[in-house]
């Protein structure tokens, strides 16, 4: 009876090996890529960095190991830049103009803009010259403008009058 069970659990161990081998043979597809080959991974699932804090960059200490499954791997491929023209140019804020590269002296500051540079937020104001057509107004940070503190009191004035207007 003994030699029967374990002949029979031979069989469906047997059975069960090749089930499964065909099974991996049937939905296994190789990877896209070779060992060199440069590739973009998806954090998305990424979650092997838990564990205590004191852990989480000795992983020669904890059992873990930083690795992932090879469907998080997806080639990368590098745009031509003739098909995208448009992303050779990033947007990049406009210059500080000179106080001596300026048209003219400053009749007034038309409106005010919050740019972060440098992971700082700082105001830019845009600037009509006197004797100057609207093409020739340039976006000029606060320290740039000639007698800036006198026509920043003016702007901001006339902003609170119109908002108390506007109510």
């Amino acid at each position: 009876m003994w030699r029967r069970a374990c002949e029979k659990s031979a069989k469906c161990i047997a059975e069960a090996k090749e089930y499964n081998k065909q099974r991996w043979d049937k939905s296994h597809m190789e990877p896209e890529f070779r060992e060199g080959d440069q590739v973009l991974v998806s954090t998305l699932k990424f979650n092997n960095l838990k564990g205590p804090k004191k852990m989480r960059d000795s992983f020669e200490f904890s059992r873990k190991h930083p690795v992932f499954p090879v469907s998080l791997v997806k080639p990368y491929f590098q745009t031509e830049e003739d098909k995208f023209p448009s992303r050779k140019k990033s947007p990049t804020p406009p210059g500080i103009v000179e106080v001596e590269d300026s048209p003219g002296p400053v009749n007034k500051i038309i409106k005010a803009r919050k740019i972060r540079l440098n992971g700082k937020d700082q105001r830019w104001y845009l600037v009509r010259f006197k004797n100057q057509t609207a093409d020739k107004d340039k976006c000029l940070a606060e320290d740039a403008i000639p007698d800036g503190n006198l026509h920043l009191r003016r702007f901001r004035a006339s902003r609170r009058t119109e908002q108390s207007h506007q109510l």
